[in-house]
């Protein structure tokens, strides 16, 4: 049984519960991450061949050795990677592939830059991604990144054996993607999903979805940062985004004191629950590829060019966010969205996909196993939780799940300090006692340099 290891927040088969995982952070900032690395681990998971396991998201260098004696490879699905906030995790994943002598095959990386795709603003980590993209080569036959501006990036930084593989998660069926417009046209009672960063919104996008909140009934909000899903279960405003009032995760908006509003913590939960709609719209573009997947037509506003490329090489309909009027009605972006070219090329999307696994090494299930049927299964046998939504409740159940856990950690962090204190007194104990005996152990002055001391000058002996 071939082992591999899969950089990932969770595992799909991990039940996490919402205090929990907001605690934790096990979609690290933001839930989109979930939506590519399930589908990876869907994707490499072959009954009787291979394991897939998560390791997290946290790089720890020091555990190299034990990765290269358990694992047979080590996969690492990125999104937006190659951006200055990214940098300094890019430098310790560089660290720990220096290490391994396992193979290491990058997924879908992409670089972000605006929508004029001048990469001037990577300038600044040049060496870095030099660094990273030399050492997952020493290790790979390929890097897969997310599209052409990606792939043209890294080709101008001299690197050749790049290869645009878009990214995972719209390969979670496998050669399977079906999207179909089940209605003739938007209406007010269209069930309507929408999407937005916090810089998107800010930008345009918050009026856009204004004016649909005051004109659909039945629209919704879905966040994806760690941000929004704070303030939906805890009300938790205390940072510079979670100030941001247009946002309609904010209390004081609109939709979130409608309960208009959710956030998934796991990928199954989203999907499912987008298949109930009839559109989706936004600047997210794993916002909109999880409605996809879900078979509801969706479109991208693109914001940046870690959005526009994955739009143009999967041929998801989109407009830029910076050309469209104020006033856009998402029923003319649904009545103008052509999904033919996105459905009828993804088979030789799907193709070019697995031969890249194939080049590097790495089956898949729908070539060489069950095509996910085993995986799937064994995650709609599990229950997970139902998407965060605005507490705007006081009912006993509501306020007992919160406080019961707040009481919990109160409990462990009340523990956990009583433990330092003890090992701080066992410390302060062990050093007073090294220095009295270090006052013991220092020599008594012979005779000869106590007189000496007295006299203020060297001693000569008589004649």
């Amino acid at each position: 049984m071939k082992r591999i290891l899969l950089r990932s927040g969770k595992s799909p088969f991990d039940v996490v519960p919402v205090e929990e995982a907001l605690h934790r952070d096990v979609f690290a900032t933001n839930s989109g991450n979930l939506i590519f690395s399930d589908a990876t681990h869907k994707i490499l998971s072959v009954p009787g061949s291979t394991e897939v396991v998560s390791n997290g998201i946290a790089t720890q260098v020091s555990a190299a050795g034990r990765i290269n004696e358990e694992y047979d490879a080590f996969v690492v699905p990125l999104a937006n990677a190659f951006r200055p906030t990214f940098e300094g995790p890019l430098k310790r994943l560089t660290q720990l592939i220096s290490k391994l002598k396992i193979p290491v095959v990058v997924v879908g990386v992409g670089a972000q830059a605006g929508l004029d795709n001048d990469p001037a603003r990577l300038k600044s980590m040049e060496s870095t991604v030099r660094e990273f993209v030399s050492a997952v080569l020493d290790h790979s036959a390929s890097i897969g990144v997310r599209g052409e501006f990606t792939a043209k990036y890294l080709t101008d930084l001299g690197f050749k054996d790049v290869e645009i593989i878009g990214c995972p998660s719209l390969f979670l069926h496998g050669e399977r993607l079906e999207v179909t417009k089940r209605a003739a046209a938007i209406t007010p009672e269209s069930r309507i999903s929408t999407n937005g960063s916090h810089t998107a919104v800010r930008a345009g996008l918050g009026r856009i979805i204004g004016r649909a909140h005051a004109n659909y009934p039945h629209l919704r909000y879905i966040g994806q940062n760690l941000t929004d899903a704070r303030q939906l279960h805890w009300r938790d405003t205390d940072s510079p985004a979670g100030r941001i009032r247009e946002m309609p995760t904010h209390p004081d908006h609109p939709m979130y004191r409608e309960d208009k509003v959710r956030v998934y913590i796991d990928p199954v939960t989203w999907i499912d629950d987008l298949k109930e709609f009839d559109y989706s719209f936004g600047s997210r573009i794993h916002g909109n590829i999880a409605a996809l997947l879900a078979g509801t037509p969706a479109t991208v506003l693109a914001f940046d060019s870690r959005t526009l490329e994955l739009c143009r090489y999967f041929e998801i309909p989109h407009r830029l966010l910076s050309e469209v009027p104020a006033d856009l009605d998402p029923a003319e972006l649904y009545e103008e969205a052509d999904f033919s070219a996105l459905t009828g090329n993804h088979q030789e999307r799907f193709d070019r996909f697995t031969a890249f696994l194939d080049k590097n090494g790495l089956e898949n299930t729908f070539t060489h196993g069950d095509g996910g049927k085993a995986f799937d299964e064994r995650l709609r046998a599990l229950r997970f939780p139902e998407g965060v939504r605005p507490w705007i409740d006081a009912d006993p159940a509501s306020l007992t799940s919160r406080f019961g856990w707040l009481q919990q950690r109160i409990t462990e962090l009340d523990t956990h300090n009583t433990q330092l204190q003890r090992e701080l007194a066992k410390s302060r104990a062990g050093a007073k006692a090294a220095a009295k005996a270090a006052a013991k152990a220092v020599p008594t002055p012979s005779m000869y340099r106590r007189a000496r001391r007295v006299m203020g000058r060297a001693l000569k002996p008589s004649k």
